[in-house]
C-alpha cells in the first residue's frame, strides 16, 4: 500500500505512536503497568523527596484536594493505572519507575520486527523520525533505548508527549509540526487509534491507520477507518 491514499507520497518526516503501533498493547498492559503498580508505593517512599518526583506527587495531591499523605497519593496513582488514565503526572512517575526496571534488565521493550525494520530503513533513507505517545518523553527514550531490537534512540529526531497536548486534539499536531519546522502536509502520522488520526488529519498531516491483527483481532475496514489509509504492518506501507 502506498501512503498516497492517505498521506504524502514521500513524507519529509514520519511521526509514530508506540502502543498498538510500533509495539504490542499487551506489553504495556501486561508488563509495564503491573510493574509500575507494584513498585509505586516503595518508589514514592524512597524517592518522594527528590525534586523531580516531588513535583508530580504534589501536583496529584493538589488536584485531589490537597491530600496530606504520600500513601494516599500512591493509592490514587495506582487507581489511575488500573483505569489506564492518560495523566501527565502518572506518566512521568511511571517513566521513572520503568527506568529502574529497564536498567535492572527486568524486561526489554517489545517492538514488532516489521516496525523495527521499517524504522531502520526509513532512517537510513534520510527520513527524520519522531515519536508522539501518551507515555512521557523519558519513558519513550527508555522504551526505544531498551527495545527487543536494541538501542534505537539515535534514529529519532524528536519526542513528544501529552505535555504538548492531548493526542485527540488537532492543536497538538499543529504544535508538533511547528516544532519540526515543516508544513503539516509533509508529515505522515502512524497510529492505531482512529480518533488520533482524525485529529492529525484535521491539522493537515498525512495519516495511516496501523491495524495490527495481534492487537485488533476484528479488522477495522470500510467506514471504521474514517477514510484513513490502512495497513496491518509497517512493511506493508510503501513510500513512493
Amino acid at each position: 500500500m502506498s501512503a498516497a491514499s492517505g498521506g504524502p507520497a514521500r513524507p519529509k518526516a514520519i511521526l509514530t505512536d508506540i502502543e498498538g503501533t510500533t509495539s504490542s498493547i499487551s506489553f504495556v498492559k501486561d508488563v509495564l503497568f503491573p510493574y509500575a503498580r507494584r513498585a509505586l508505593p516503595a518508589f514514592v517512599q524512597t524517592r518522594g523527596q527528590e525534586p523531580a518526583v516531588r513535583k508530580w506527587l504534589d501536583a496529584v495531591a493538589t488536584e485531589n484536594g490537597g491530600m496530606c499523605s504520600d500513601r494516599m497519593v500512591s493509592e490514587v496513582l495506582q487507581g489511575w493505572i488500573d483505569q489506564d488514565r492518560k495523566h501527565t503526572a502518572l506518566k512521568a512517575l511511571q517513566g521513572m519507575i520503568w527506568a529502574d526496571g529497564y536498567r535492572s534488565a527486568d524486561f526489554t521493550a517489545h517492538i514488532y520486527p516489521d516496525a523495527a525494520g521499517s524504522l531502520k530503513r526509513w532512517h537510513a533513507e534520510g527520513i527524520p523520525l519522531y515519536v508522539y505517545s501518551s507515555g512521557s518523553v523519558p519513558a519513550q527514550r527508555l522504551f526505544f533505548g531498551h527495545s527487543d531490537a536494541g538501542d534505537m534512540t539515535a534514529m529519532f529526531s524528536g519526542w513528544f508527549d501529552t505535555e504538548i497536548g492531548g493526542k485527540r486534539e488537532a492543536d497538538s499536531y499543529r504544535r508538533i509540526v511547528e516544532t519540526m519546522g515543516l508544513p503539516a502536509a509533509d508529515v505522515l502520522f502512524l497510529s492505531d487509534v482512529v480518533a488520533e488520526l482524525d485529529a492529525a488529519r484535521e491539522a493537515g498531516l498525512g495519516t495511516v491507520l496501523v491495524d495490527r491483527l495481534e492487537d485488533y483481532p476484528s479488522p477495522r475496514t470500510g467506514e471504521a477507518t474514517h477514510g484513513h489509509a490502512r495497513v496491518e504492518r509497517f512493511d506493508a506501507l510503501t513510500l513512493a
